[in-house]
């Protein structure tokens, strides 16, 4: 039986409730208070609210594309991207979880079921909110869209907001959805129980490899950042003894504050980054926290590996959590900013580059490259590894999946916006002085590069020969504002170092050094003027470091959780597969921790190999390993019956293939883009003998590199062919043969709960009834400090730009 009863004994008068309230309270057996029941509830005042925000929507969109040859406010963005959340998260969201996942706060979540204090422990939702969130958000939303900006604006803002709200948040949010169902189990070990041993194989191989690429990938950037920065090392190394105070304060010395946690963690935070700047500028103890890049390997797997292998509760929550108070403040900052200093956008809808396959920033035609380089902004398949095996461990309700991964995802989405703002307000001029390559600026200036020439008067004059054009139409140009002085050509990119406290930004290719000027742009409008505009560029390269170092740890468990599964496969070894067995957790979380640390020591060691070899494949990959996640949704839902809405999970599903398939395809064959083409060409540069013997070493590196990338990426496309090929086989011959429902899946049976927790961010008026009766009659405090929630508006719903962080109303 899959719903409580009513309970015998009325609540204490002042908590009674109406007879509708009393309808939505959902009872244990015991009548025991344990959840509300999710209701859409309209009265005019919503309605018009809701009204106003579809009009402003409508009218912020129609502004981003239809604007042509006048300069448009960056606000609008902002405008665009909130309002379609909200609506989104609203109503979209809120119809997926009705419809298909059809969420029951009385059925008990795996940190109910098993509970071991370790892996298996709830956390608060305010506080798991920020873990996953700070889990799933790695480089890709603070450099995918500033690469892709050369295209133009309006392409990839229409990714980044529509990819969203009916790819990555869909995936993220059933995922989790299907996991918590399924005891929390990781995304092979699912694949295993309902799609069989061949599909659940495949995966598992797939996620290893992917994985292991995705955190030597993701920890080589934040340590090319945090390498010589005393500032950065400090700051960031003391996030570590912080969460610890805060996991032993929140479980030890005040059980459950989680208020009183945070404004702990948030002054110690605050002190830390103020102490690193201090201690940056301190000559005797700079040196101590200025850690070169091999230092920072043994440094950074040391934690990941004590990250995964300590209980959940003691480190990786608390400072994913803390990460995100960091996070979500510094985004907070920025929106002001923007809104303060107005800036207006430089970028066209669609630049001339959208045309061509040529782009300095990276190559291939708008379609399907824009939508492998804008990866975790819109859809990301690491994401669905998170959001299986991690996340559903620690959730207390089933209606707080809503909230944790579609919300979660729309915030990082945000992001991307913020960055993609930071791209397109800056002088076209000086964006494509720092993202194209010093081969490159020498292609583009043709025969007005000097090799006598300084690398800005270069990038000047390979500016000056591309054919981009801004939003007025005009030929691009590089300028720089500085103290109320205009800066035009190699003038202005001297000025734009100095200001930040660089020698010279030209050529600091990967969207980092973009993003970070764009985001001291924004905040010294406000905070300190042009004389701290170096401050804040070098608080963003810390700020960048901090979104990748959380992806990192989190990561690790999660290979730790997919080794164990693999392993658990084999005859002999299943003991691996259970997850409070603490020997295995070791054992796995050394192979996890082995595997992308090796890459990334030789990645550091030598510049041709490790990780370097393979970055060039881990977009495709990870969007491959996203088509992988839909499939699986797509699988669970069909298996449950509900195929008239597996439309949902199954439109981005084919449009996921369609794009990932189209680039692995042409990153193999393709006589231009394709991997064995270079190979190719590499070949014959080595074969023709006319090379000194630093380039033929250098050649010779570049050619294993390119046969390495192109077999993975063979590797990549027929492991994901042969997965598709089991799901779609599994769906139907699951319609043929009609057999519907939980008993034909591996979904646990329903267990009574006997806790209670509110579904948003917020409490709502009828939750607190609710928690202020399970408190009276279970004789206890609540689990959580919701105190600030009595000073909040009790219904979610009058806020609509805050949709994003709000549960289902009451």
């Amino acid at each position: 039986m899959d719903t409580a009863a009513s309970a015998a004994s009325q609540p204490a008068p002042q908590m009674a409730y109406t007879p509708e309230e009393e309808r939505r309270v959902i009872r244990n057996t015991r009548g025991l208070p344990i959840g509300i029941r999710p209701k859409m509830v309209w009265t005019w005042p919503k309605a018009i609210i809701w009204a106003l925000v579809a009009i402003t929507c409508a009218i912020g969109w129609s502004v981003l594309a239809l604007a042509r040859g006048e300069r448009i406010s960056a606000v609008w963005f902002l405008v665009v991207a909130l309002c379609s959340y909200a609506i989104a998260y609203r109503f979209y969201a809120y119809y997926i979880q009705i419809k298909i996942m059809r969420t029951n706060d009385a059925n008990a979540t795996p940190a109910e079921r098993v509970h071991d204090g370790a892996n298996f422990e709830r956390a608060d939702r305010r506080v798991l909110f920020g873990q996953h969130f700070a889990a799933i958000s790695g480089a890709g939303p603070l450099v995918g869209p500033i690469l892709a900006a050369q295209m133009g604006y309006l392409p990839s803002v229409l990714w980044i907001i529509l990819g969203v709200i009916f790819a990555g948040a869909v995936q993220d949010m059933l995922m989790l959805w299907i996991s918590a169902k399924r005891r929390g189990r990781s995304f092979g070990q699912m694949a295993t129980d309902e799609m069989g041993k061949v599909g659940g194989v495949i995966i598992s191989v797939f996620l290893v490899v992917v994985t292991a690429i995705a955190m030597a990938f993701l920890a080589l950037v934040a340590i090319k950042a945090m390498a010589s920065s005393p500032w950065a090392v400090f700051s960031l190394g003391m996030t570590i003894p912080i969460a610890l105070i805060m996991g032993c304060y929140e479980r030890f010395l005040r059980p459950g504050r989680v208020i009183e946690t945070t404004a702990l963690g948030f002054v110690l935070l605050v002190a830390a980054i103020v102490g690193g700047g201090m201690i940056a500028s301190n000559p005797t103890l700079a040196p101590i926290f200025t850690l070169d890049a091999k230092q920072l390997v043994v440094a950074l797997v040391v934690y990941s590996f004590a990250a995964a292998a300590l209980p959940h509760w003691l480190l990786v929550t608390p400072r994913d959590y803390l990460s995100t108070l960091m996070k979500i403040g510094t985004l907070a900052l920025l929106v002001v900013g923007i809104v303060i200093a107005n800036p207006q956008v430089d970028m066209p809808g669609i630049s001339t580059l959208a045309a061509r396959s040529d782009g300095p920033t990276f190559s291939g035609n708008l379609f399907p490259f824009l939508f492998i380089t804008i990866a975790c902004g819109a859809l990301s398949g690491f994401h669905g590894a998170v959001s299986s095996g991690l996340t559903p461990k620690a959730v207390e309700k089933e209606n707080q999946i809503r909230m944790i991964g579609y919300g979660s995802m729309l915030v990082e989405s945000f992001t991307a916006i913020i960055a993609l703002i930071a791209a397109i307000t800056i002088s076209q001029g000086v964006y494509f002085s720092l993202n194209m390559s010093a081969p490159q600026i020498k292609a583009a200036a043709g025969s007005a590069y000097s090799a006598s020439a300084s690398p800005e008067q270069n990038a000047v004059a390979a500016v000056g020969n591309m054919d981009v054009k801004d939003i007025e139409g005009n030929q691009m140009q590089v300028t720089w504002q500085s103290h109320g002085t205009t800066y035009k050509g190699a003038e202005a990119l001297t000025q734009a170092a100095h200001d930040v406290g660089e020698e010279s930004i030209v050529s600091r290719t990967g969207g980092a050094t973009t993003f970070a000027i764009g985001m001291a742009n924004f905040l010294k409008s406000y905070l300190g003027g042009e004389g701290t505009m170096a401050f804040w560029y070098h608080f963003a390269i810390m700020f960048e470091a901090l979104f990748i170092l959380t992806t990192v740890d989190n990561g690790t468990r999660v290979a730790r959780y997919q080794i164990g599964d693999l392993l658990g496969n084999v005859r002999g070894l299943r003991r691996f597969a259970d997850p409070t067995w603490r020997p295995g957790n070791l054992i796995t979380t050394f192979i996890a921790t082995a595997a992308w640390g090796t890459m990334l020591y030789m990645g550091v060691a030598d510049a041709n190999g490790g990780i370097n070899a393979m970055v060039p494949i881990f977009g495709i990959s990870n969007q491959l390993l996203a088509a992988g996640c839909l499939m699986l949704v797509t699988v669970c839902v069909v298996k449950a019956g509900l195929t008239k809405y597996a439309w949902i999970p199954a439109v981005p599903l084919v449009w996921d293939v369609a794009v990932t398939f189209t680039a692995d395809f042409q990153k193999i064959f393709d006589p231009q883009l394709g991997y064995f083409a270079a190979a190719s060409a590499w070949r014959a540069k080595i074969d023709s003998g006319a090379l000194d013997p630093a380039a033929l070493a250098a050649a010779h590196a570049s050619l294993s590199n390119a046969y390495l990338d192109g077999a993975l990426s063979v590797f990549f496309l027929v492991m994901m062919t042969a997965f598709l090929a089991v799901g779609l086989k599994v769906c139907v011959a699951t319609v043929r043969s009609r057999r519907y429902g939980a008993e034909f899946t591996s979904e646990e049976p329903f267990v009574e709960s006997s806790w209670f927790a509110p579904s948003g961010l917020f409490a709502t008026k009828l939750e607190r009834k609710a928690r202020a009766e399970y408190e009276l009659m279970t004789g206890t405090a609540a689990h959580v400090d919701e105190r600030r929630d009595e000073d909040l508006d009790d219904d979610a719903e009058a806020r609509p730009l805050a949709g994003v962080a709000v549960g289902v109303p009451a």
